[in-house]
């Protein structure tokens, strides 16, 4: 399935679940019922997936974990929460590149309605598979 195929589908979905639940359940909640519902509309899903770092060659599980994974190719990154932060995109930003997937998903569910609390994001700069850090920078100094 086309990748802009399963991200509509997702946010179906997320819809769904807003709509059925409201804004102001714990991220817990959401992701739950986004599991349920992604299965229920044929998506392979799976929750709370290990994201280990690669370091010095050294595969390190520091506790990263992505909220969902659908179809092994599109991380969703749900929130429950006033107001998102660059922090927060920050971090699907870091996971889409730790995880060499090309899209990811935040959504937040603490709006009144869905649709202004959906946030697309595109890995525009995946790591190389030998990288041994997480920040990629242009200063030589730093390799």
């Amino acid at each position: 399935m086309e990748v802009n195929a399963i991200t509509e589908r997702i946010i179906g979905a997320g819809m769904s679940v807003h709509s059925a639940l409201g804004p102001g359940l714990l991220e817990s909640a959401y992701l739950g019922c986004m599991v349920h519902e992604l299965r229920k509309r044929g998506l392979r899903v799976e929750s709370e997936v290990a994201l280990p770092v690669e370091y010095d060659g050294t595969r390190i599980d520091v506790g990263y974990r992505l909220d969902l994974l659908v179809e092994n190719e599109i991380i969703v990154e749900l929130k429950a929460v006033e107001r998102v932060l660059p922090i927060h995109q920050a971090q699907l930003l870091t996971y889409l590149k730790l995880s060499e997937k090309p899209i990811g998903l935040l959504i937040n569910f603490y709006v009144l309605h869905l649709r202004d609390g959906i946030k697309r994001m595109i890995n525009a700069q995946p790591l190389r598979p030998s990288a041994s850090s997480v920040v990629q920078t242009n200063d030589k100094d730093f390799r």
